[in-house]
């Protein structure tokens, strides 16, 4: 037999008042129950994207991409979501080879990834990849600094806007 509980959790009546505002001035308690009720997420349809994440990530024709060696430069300066693919090759022995890929605000950096060869290293080829999400703020930028006998190839495509938009791979459009 169903069961109705008064819930007096005012965390969780806080929440629902910061998510609904038109409910703010509702006076009843917050109520469960022991039935179970389907719930179904219509999110992704709601916000025009009925395209699964990884889909909406994929590489398209509008991907960019950079090799860095021996140089710093900069990849990317739009605001926004920026997807980033990285491959990084050290194919020299040596000691103190360093590269690294940061944001930079305009005055510092801050360092998403660095690879160090240590002076004791032998390795004569070193080959890793890796994959970020990187968020920009109007005045950020990505760069990447590959050191000697270094090499960074890094594809990058923008998978949201600023404000969290989703963009889709160019001349996708949802039905």
């Amino acid at each position: 037999m169903a069961q109705i509980i008064n819930v007096t959790s005012e965390a969780l009546q806080a929440q629902i008042r910061s998510l609904l505002p038109s409910q703010q001035g509702f006076g009843e308690d917050l109520q469960a129950s022991n039935v179970i009720t389907p719930v179904i997420d219509l999110t992704a349809a709601a916000e025009g994207s009925g395209l699964p994440v990884n889909l909406q990530n994929a590489w398209d024709f509008a991907t960019g991409s950079a090799t860095v060696s021996n140089t710093t430069s900069t990849i990317v300066t739009t605001t926004g979501f920026w997807k980033l693919n990285l491959v990084y090759t050290h194919f020299e022995n040596g000691s103190g080879r360093s590269s690294s890929l940061f944001i930079n605000d305009g005055s510092s950096d801050k360092t998403i990834w660095n690879f160090t060869t240590s002076s004791a290293s032998s390795a004569f080829l070193s080959n890793l990849e890796e994959t970020f999400f990187i968020y920009l703020r109007a005045g950020d930028s990505i760069k990447a600094t590959a050191g000697t006998a270094c090499n960074m190839s890094i594809a990058y495509r923008q998978v949201a806007t600023v404000t969290g938009e989703l963009v889709n791979p160019l001349g996708f459009t949802s039905e």
